[in-house]
């Protein structure tokens, strides 16, 4: 299986409900590290998994629509805890939405599947993998 990663950043504002949650139930800052890793079990004819510029434009717009924003004021996750697990499905689900739309172009059309990884801190991190 072949592989190709584009790496950006996520910045957001969010609170947590729950016991579990400790002190992260207050309104609290966090930055991510995003990877977004694009799969497929033979190269296209340039030997290319994906573009990888159009890759990481795309990973910029999804993570640009997130950034700098309290999730807790947005409709879409109202009532959810906007934990890393979560917030890695949601980028990896926006940005199929992309790849699906052509936007990666016609070579993006062959992938199989798609990793999200955001990384909390240099010690933890989650991901969320799809099939496409």
């Amino acid at each position: 299986m072949f592989t190709v990663t584009v790496r950006d950043h996520l910045m957001v504002a969010h609170s947590f409900r729950g016991e579990v949650f400790g002190p992260a139930q207050r309104l609290h800052g966090a930055t991510y590290l995003v990877d977004a890793t694009f799969q497929r079990p033979h190269l296209d004819s340039d030997n290319l998994v994906v573009d990888m510029g159009l890759a990481a434009k795309e990973l910029h717009g999804v993570v640009a629509a997130l950034s700098y924003r309290n999730l807790d004021e947005d409709p879409d996750f109202a009532g959810i805890n906007t934990t890393t697990e979560f917030l890695a499905k949601v980028v990896a689900d926006r940005l199929a939405e992309r790849i699906g739309a052509g936007a990666l172009g016609p070579g993006a059309r062959h992938l199989t599947g798609l990793t999200v990884r955001l990384h909390e801190s240099h010690i933890a991190w989650a991901d969320y993998h799809r099939a496409l």
